[in-house]
């Protein structure tokens, strides 16, 4: 098997010098497609020679202490016994590391990320909790590196959000927010309660991948789209202009509505960039035949026992439901401290994938 496997990633340090001759070839420039798909396997390929080279020289280690090990005597012995144990240490956490890189990659693997959080049980408690869901990714964003830029922010009547869209733009962007989709609860006493008494409310999170031109091609034919007056919370006009857009699919029946720029032409372009990114993740899901049956996959009906993670004001505690994981640091979470739990899901996501295939090829 490890032949076979060194075999295999001896083809794989070829097609690496393969792929950076091409990138080199004067014409991939004008080709935006072939030019984003090459490099993003340059990428890999590059990750996974490095990680491949670090098992070579773990496993000259593991030899060589063996060796020295078998021909020691007294105290120099023991001291190689442990040189050897240091070494095969190593080579199991490099063997673990390839076999993570040789697994399936996401096709949204370094993709930007369309993040949608809607207030869903609880009435404006549920969009006030939806606005600290914003404020919270928007300082996670902040902490990684990552840039944010606002598609669409309507704000409900006491100072909560309906419904915020954001395009979350770095390289693990997907990768680290991909599983923050789902129903999160809130477990809170709310501003409007007279008598301090706790209340359950929700809020939904959806995450896209952010698709390109070269990924979605629309026909204008297929469109159809409808202009009105932008409207603030409670109805209130806040603009004397048509510029708020209604984009719907024909084909798909998905809606996109956009009022947050004053300009028509802008709203269009929003509402572009999200119907082509709800596109792409439906067309990646065999089962979806439109967004909203690829929504409830995501969110289910937003019920409260729906939940994926929960916050509890009054203990201070978020709990992740999935992986069982619980930490008294509400606090630090809502601003911006999302990396233990967001680890924790990637490994056991790993894991699961480790798994399924059999330890890795």
């Amino acid at each position: 098997m490890v032949h076979s496997l060194d075999d295999t990633l001896a083809s794989l340090e070829d097609e690496l010098h393969a792929v950076e001759l091409a990138l080199s070839e004067p014409d991939v420039a004008e080709d935006l497609s072939r030019l984003r798909d090459l490099s993003r396997r340059f990428k890999d390929l590059a990750e996974i020679n490095a990680a491949w080279t670090a098992v070579k020289g773990a496993r000259e280690d593991v030899a060589t202490a063996r060796e020295l090990l078998s021909a020691a005597a007294g105290e120099e012995r023991e001291q190689w016994r442990e040189e050897l144990n240091d070494a095969e240490a190593r080579l199991a956490e490099s063997n673990l590391a390839l076999e993570t890189l040789l697994l399936p990659r996401d096709p949204n693997e370094g993709r930007n990320v369309i993040l949608e959080i809607r207030g869903a049980e609880g009435g404006e408690e549920a969009n006030l909790f939806a606005a600290d869901l914003a404020q919270m990714y928007r300082r996670y964003a902040a902490l990684r590196g990552w840039k944010v830029e606002v598609v669409e922010e309507r704000s409900s009547e006491q100072g909560g959000l309906d419904e915020a869209i954001y395009i979350v733009r770095g390289d693990d962007a997907w990768s680290r927010l991909e599983q923050e989709a789902g129903v999160h609860r809130v477990q809170r006493v709310p501003t409007t309660e007279a008598k301090g008494r706790v209340h359950t409310s929700s809020a939904t999170v959806s995450v896209l991948p952010e698709a390109e031109e070269v990924d979605v091609a629309i026909d204008p034919n297929d469109l159809k789209i409808d202009v009105y007056r932008s409207s603030g919370p409670g109805g209130q006009s806040v603009n004397t202009t048509d510029s708020a857009v209604r984009v719907t699919h024909l084909p798909t029946g998905i809606v996109v509505s956009m009022q947050d720029e004053k300009s028509q032409i802008q709203n269009r372009a929003k509402a572009l960039i999200v119907l082509r990114s709800r596109l792409l993740k439906a067309a990646q899901d065999a089962r979806a035949s439109e967004i909203g049956d690829l929504k409830r996959s995501q969110l289910g009906g937003g019920g409260r026992s729906e939940k994926i993670r929960t916050y509890n004001f009054k203990e201070n505690r978020v709990t992740d439901h999935r992986i069982n994981l619980t930490a008294y640091t509400l606090d630090a979470v809502l601003n911006g401290d999302l990396d233990p739990f967001v680890d924790a899901l990637m490994a056991d996501k790993r894991a699961r994938q480790l798994a399924e295939s059999g330890g890795g090829r």
